[in-house]
């Protein structure tokens, strides 16, 4: 099964086959630095990916975007032939990316970059996210946010006064004159998203309005077959690439690394 790790070349893999031997390389050459038990301070392995429009699909093809933990399964798989003892709650992100960290290590010969975080080394990232309305009138059509943006609300209008008498500032805004009959069913305070440092990603909280018996928000993963329901202002749901947040009855939200209105350019 290793074989592939003994293969390596000047010249980049033109098909999906190749560019996933050489991506596991990559993940391989790195994780062996924890060898002998090491393995148990990691976190997480976050893999970045920059592709352009033309090539994004091959690389959702090599991480089996579709089937998540397939990629992690093959990971893995390494760590146990090294013995690396990973504890059972590491976690695998895959980004798409138009940069990388600087703290994240670049493939030879891929659009791809590697970090590995530990308990004591998190990732700081100065990448920005994006939020795009794909159905509901929001003030615009993608948000972008990055993590010292610190608390980024989501309701009814930019400026709504909540139940103590204060205003609420809502980043992302679906006014309340539009005639989408999509924002009738969005709160005030329906949510928030904050960057987590320790868990080195953004993550979506439902606030006040977002709970039942009020409205509600269903989020849908890639790969994921079941809807996932906030039933907490407490408890929040880690965003990945593609996750599709509802709002209310339809009001939809994607989120991602990469910058539709660019991929449109």
């Amino acid at each position: 099964m290793f074989d592939i790790f003994k293969r390596k070349d000047d010249k980049a893999p033109q098909d999906v086959k190749g560019m996933r031997d050489a991506l596991l390389r990559l993940v391989k050459e790195q994780l062996q630095k924890s060898e002998g038990g090491e393995g148990r301070h990691i976190k997480g392995i976050h893999l970045f990916i920059s592709a352009d429009a033309a090539e994004k699909h091959l690389y959702e093809a090599v991480v089996y975007l579709e089937e998540k933990d397939k990629f992690k399964d093959e990971i893995q798989r390494i760590a146990d032939d090294f013995a690396l003892g990973l504890p059972e709650n590491w976690v695998l992100e895959i980004n798409f990316n138009e940069e990388f960290p600087a703290e994240a290590i670049k493939a030879d010969a891929l659009n791809a970059a590697i970090f590995i975080r530990t308990k004591d080394h998190n990732i700081q990232r100065s990448l920005s996210a994006f939020v795009k309305v794909l159905n509901g009138e929001a003030e615009k059509a993608e948000y972008e946010i990055t993590p010292s943006d610190g608390k980024i609300n989501i309701g009814r209008e930019s400026k709504a006064q909540v139940n103590d008498g204060f205003f609420r500032l809502n980043q992302i805004a679906f006014p309340g004159n539009s005639k989408n009959e999509s924002n009738k069913f969005i709160s005030r305070q329906h949510a928030h998203i904050e960057w987590n440092n320790d868990d080195g990603c953004f993550i979506l909280y439902a606030d006040e309005g977002g709970i039942p018996p009020g409205n509600k928000i269903k989020i849908k993963s890639i790969g994921n077959e079941n809807l996932i329901k906030l039933h907490s202002t407490h408890i929040g749901h880690k965003l990945n690439e593609g996750d599709q947040v509802i709002l209310g009855e339809s009001a939809v939200l994607e989120f991602s690394y990469h910058s539709s209105a660019k991929e449109d350019e």
